[in-house]
């Protein structure tokens, strides 16, 4: 696994955060944006040209930030797995985002036309653009793709990634999401109104709305007969998965939660498992007032009066967007690695449509199986279980 979000730049210094409850949570510095000073945000605290030395490109490349974020990700993935020869097997890589080369975009885009420096951007705005950037670095020659349903796109990717190698088309797909902070995703979701002035508080009956923020987090997916040629070390098995579509509103969650309740209750399927076996689950948890309600009632809906033992990171990183579904299967991998179900932070007051309270302080216990969920725009609702064997 590889990951850079607002509280680490590698798996371990996530984890050290998660662990002590520190959230990363600041002012915005990174975006010029008129809403500096009235909104937080989960930021990676290392600029492009930070970024452009460490992965040793060329000062004046045409890498996006999403570039550069996949790819400082992905190369720790690659390296934390071992792998030295990346096509010695079928190999794939199936990454996700939804801001794409809108980054730098929005900067040059009233000078594409008279200024020849800049154009350079202009093919670098697609979404697919960063994906082969990254596929590239990494030296991947066969199947690469490009996933896109906002905020369940990194969940998609690795269900896909799961299914292509289930179904024996690859032997290894490297999964997972990035999305960086931008005007275009602040001011998006500030027209929205759901952006919050302070920490989120995921699950609180006085939350008031979501912190953004920008990050990577790519795994690597490996078939068994690698496992076993290869006598590898296993960190999760993926048991479950699922996506499914309420079809209720363009940017909202049904009241009941449908499109929630069927990717949960098909992933549950899909792995063989009751309810009563899930001992965590990741939520969503986006501290929104519809989201947060929708999803309580789905999981009541699912797992009725036994609710198991859940929470959102999201207070940690912010919402990562196209993201979210690997930042947060890394955290439900490291879950099960640790044994751990890791803090709501800034909870103080349920829901009192249905009285949930997430854990809010560390909690070990044994834990076999994690259930993720990850819900986009659109009413695309996916879930994801990781399973220790």
């Amino acid at each position: 696994m590889g990951i850079v979000s607002a509280i680490g730049h590698s798996v371990s210094e996530n984890l050290d955060a998660l662990l002590n409850s520190k959230p990363g949570i600041t002012s915005i510095s990174s975006v010029k944006t008129h809403h500096a000073n009235t909104i937080k945000v989960g930021e990676v605290k290392r600029s492009n040209a930070d970024l452009i030395k460490a992965l040793q490109l060329p000062e004046h490349t045409n890498y996006t930030r999403t570039a550069l974020l996949g790819c400082y990700a992905a190369k720790q993935a690659i390296q934390n797995a071992n792998i030295t020869a990346i096509n010695s097997y079928r190999t794939g890589f199936i990454s996700s985002t939804s801001v794409g080369g809108m980054d730098k975009t929005e900067i040059h885009l009233k000078d594409f036309a008279t200024n020849k420096a800049v154009q350079k951007y202009i093919k670098s705005h697609h979404a697919g653009d960063s994906t082969q950037k990254i596929a590239d670095t990494l030296g991947i020659d066969g199947f690469v793709t490009t996933i896109s349903t906002a905020c369940s796109s990194a969940a998609n990717a690795i269900m896909l990634g799961a299914k292509l190698i289930k179904s024996g088309r690859l032997d290894r797909v490297i999964v997972g999401g990035v999305d960086p902070l931008s005007k275009f995703t602040i001011n998006g979701f500030k027209t929205l109104m759901i952006l919050s002035e302070s920490d989120c508080r995921p699950f609180d009956a006085d939350r008031s709305g979501l912190n953004l923020g920008e990050a990577a987090a790519y795994l690597v997916l490996e078939s068994q007969a690698i496992v076993e040629k290869e006598n590898k070390k296993v960190l999760a098995y993926i048991s479950g998965y699922a996506n499914a579509n309420d079809a209720f509103h363009q940017t909202a969650s049904s009241e009941t939660g449908e499109g929630a309740y069927l990717a949960m209750t098909q992933a549950l399927k899909t792995a063989q498992l009751n309810p009563s076996q899930i001992d965590y689950i990741n939520a969503h948890g986006t501290a929104t007032a519809n989201n947060d309600l929708s999803e309580s009632v789905a999981i009541k809906r699912v797992f009725g009066e036994t609710i198991p033992d859940f929470s959102s990171t999201k207070a940690f990183t912010g919402h990562t967007l196209a993201a979210a579904g690997a930042i947060e299967a890394v955290y439900s991998v490291l879950a099960l690695q640790n044994q751990v179900v890791f803090p709501n932070l800034n909870f103080k007051t349920t829901i009192p449509e249905t009285g949930l309270q997430p854990v809010t302080t560390i909690k070990r216990k044994p834990i076999k199986h994690v259930l993720s969920n990850s819900f986009g725009f659109g009413g695309n609702c996916s879930t994801l279980i990781f399973s220790k064997l």
